[in-house]
């Protein structure tokens, strides 16, 4: 099903991002400790991080705060495509149901979050194994996630198993030496090692050498592949806070990267998101968004980085279905649109109980929520609501579909495909894949090869994983 005028027509550029003369917003070593504690491979939760951190770390916790699997609204499990449990094979993604009052949404069976359903795969998930040619109105639907999904997810970006920091240090040392840099040496390393893994290398390159990594690898790279580099070196939570503090840096704000990042983080990441911007940038998050927006969209981000949201992950259905009573009496129910009732609804709700609001909502309106929202609001407002309600029902389809348009037509936006490649590698990049390649038709890697060259282009396949 298509939502009518969504999505918008392409999101503006970017301009000078990022901003000259500031790539060098690394934290001098020691008062960033490296994260520590990924998930052991084969899933399961993440081990709490050591307090102490490394040697010289100030007090800031690691961020250790990718949720236990069931937590992300994830994809399916490795091997093809999902199953939909609970829906007859003949419904594919994009074809509603007969009756009016339901839009399409495959329900999901009461028992979703306990062990995961039997596969039935579909061929290529839709009806009769084949994509329809031309969606209504041309746009790829928004597929809601099936309930087999939000089992695990995974990251395309795996720890290296025999790791030794010092014999990685020493093979970045020799390709940046002499003339020339060896590019494919720095590739092969880099894309073939966890977040925590690299911190670890640049730890053994300072006590080595005595020189840091990241200045170096700086004085040999440029351009796009230097800003892909060293997003992949950059702790998680400190990458987040640095794109949201150039986000908002100089003149202009680029709001879709403070979408991006405060709409979709958990509850802890959020919170280490802002004692991070704290503690670098020695600045108040929420006093920066204050003064860089405004009006009802300055409510919502605010709302969310208190990070603060339920996180329960049962459903009240009862409340469900009195939420999407009062989101239908704020907006389609009435003249004007009460914003603060839409605000306070998807900010303080769970993603599996806003899932199930969006199923109530289609039953209450006869419509479906996305499309109220389009109706009700507009601008970064209407972006920033949507973005919760697309997190709710399909986080990886929501990054699929800003990885689209991130290279759909003339450019590339270059800063958006870096930080979406690198902030997932390790948590969905997998599913995200998967779902790109059912609303586009074609795999995300084809779209990266064809949009991007050399090193950069080499760089971003390995960590894709193509």
């Amino acid at each position: 099903m298509s939502y009518p005028g969504y999505p918008p027509t392409g999101y503006p550029p970017f301009p000078g991002y990022p901003p000259a003369g500031q790539e060098s917003s690394f934290p001098p070593p020691g008062q960033y400790p490296y994260p520590s504690g990924f998930p052991p491979v084969g899933g399961g939760a993440y081990p709490p991080a050591p307090s102490s951190g490394y040697p010289g770390a100030g007090g800031y916790p690691a961020p250790g705060g990718y949720p236990a699997p069931g937590g992300y609204p994830g994809a399916p499990p490795p091997g093809g495509a999902p199953s939909y449990p609970g829906v007859p094979p003949g419904q594919g993604f994009g074809a509603p149901p007969g009756g009016a009052g339901f839009s399409g949404y495959p329900q999901p069976p009461s028992q979703s979050y306990g062990g995961s359903p039997a596969q039935v795969p579909l061929p290529g998930g839709f009806p009769g194994g084949q994509m329809p040619s031309q969606y209504p109105g041309g746009q790829a639907p928004y597929p809601s996630q099936p309930a087999a999904m939000t089992q695990g997810t995974q990251g395309t970006v795996r720890p290296a198993a025999n790791f030794d920091a010092m014999r990685d240090a020493e093979i970045l040392r020799k390709a940046m030496k002499g003339f020339g840099t060896d590019e494919q040496a720095i590739v092969d390393v880099v894309a073939n090692r966890s977040n925590d893994q690299r911190q670890k290398i640049k730890a053994a390159f300072k006590t080595m050498y005595g020189k840091d990594l990241i200045k170096d690898l700086k004085s040999e790279l440029s351009g796009n592949m230097e800003e892909l580099i060293l997003a992949l070196f950059m702790p998680p939570t400190y990458y987040d806070a640095w794109s949201l503090r150039n986000a908002m840096k100089g003149a202009g704000t680029q709001e879709r990267v403070l979408i991006e990042i405060l709409c979709t983080r958990t509850n802890q990441e959020i919170r280490e998101i802002v004692r991070c911007y704290q503690s670098e940038f020695g600045r108040d998050l929420e006093k920066d968004i204050r003064s860089d927006t405004s009006g009802h969209f300055e409510r919502l981000l605010v709302s969310m980085c208190q990070g603060n949201r339920d996180e329960n992950q049962n459903v009240n259905h009862q409340l469900a279905q009195e939420d999407a009573q009062r989101l239908y009496q704020a907006g389609e129910g009435r003249l004007g649109t009460d914003e603060s009732c839409f605000n306070m609804i998807l900010a303080t709700r769970s993603f599996p109980q806003l899932k199930a609001t969006v199923e109530a909502y289609s039953r209450v309106a006869n419509r479906d929520l996305l499309s109220s929202v389009a109706r009700e609001f507009s601008g970064n407002v209407e972006s920033g609501l949507k973005t919760i309600l697309q997190c709710a029902l399909n986080r990886p389809a929501f990054f699929a579909e800003r990885l689209y348009y991130s290279m759909k037509g003339a450019g590339t936006d270059d800063s958006t495909l870096v930080r979406i490649v690198v902030t997932r590698s390790e948590i969905d990049l997998v599913q995200i894949k998967q779902t790109f390649s059912q609303m586009y038709q074609k795999t995300l890697g084809t779209m990266i090869a064809s949009d991007t060259s050399g090193d950069y282009r080499k760089l971003l396949l390995a960590i894709v994983g193509q």
